[in-house]
């Protein structure tokens, strides 16, 4: 991952990637229905999976709605989980903008299909430890995310 390099003392339990198709509506949230059954599956803590399943999905509706996909990445320590998304959509053009609760550039048919509250960015920040995000307009977004366990 880009941002958080591991440390001699941390163990890494599991690394997925996920390719996130931006067209397909029966797919949005595969990613992370798949990491929550399997933070379940190795134990770790429910608000830990809480936490991690409402980042990640924030974070996958946002690739899928204004990336129009992507992909993203999950690396699975036993003292923290590490997120990475990225797309090559329009890219943010302000990011403290973006952050605010209510802001939105979703499209109407991404409304109509109940996205597009502008809460995705401010519900990761709020439930992780760690939030980067990296965006260029016209180059697309990078999100990483971290949880501690």
């Amino acid at each position: 991952m880009v941002y958080y390099p591991a440390t001699m003392e941390q163990t890494l339990l599991l690394q997925k990637k996920y390719t996130i198709s931006g067209d397909d509506a029966l797919t949005f949230g595969e990613a992370s229905s798949d990491i929550k059954k399997i933070l379940r599956q190795l134990g770790i803590p429910p608000e830990t999976v809480k936490r991690t399943a409402v980042s990640m999905y924030e974070a996958e509706i946002n690739t899928i709605i204004h990336g129009g996909g992507g992909e993203g990445e999950v690396d699975i320590y036993s003292d923290e989980i590490r997120i990475l998304f990225r797309d090559e959509g329009p890219g943010i053009p302000d990011i403290e903008e973006a952050m605010k609760s209510g802001f939105s550039t979703a499209s109407e048919k991404a409304r109509e299909m109940g996205f597009g509250a502008g809460l995705g960015l401010p519900n990761i920040k709020k439930n992780s430890d760690d939030l980067k995000i990296e965006s260029e307009p016209g180059k697309g977004t990078t999100v990483t995310i971290m949880i501690r366990i």
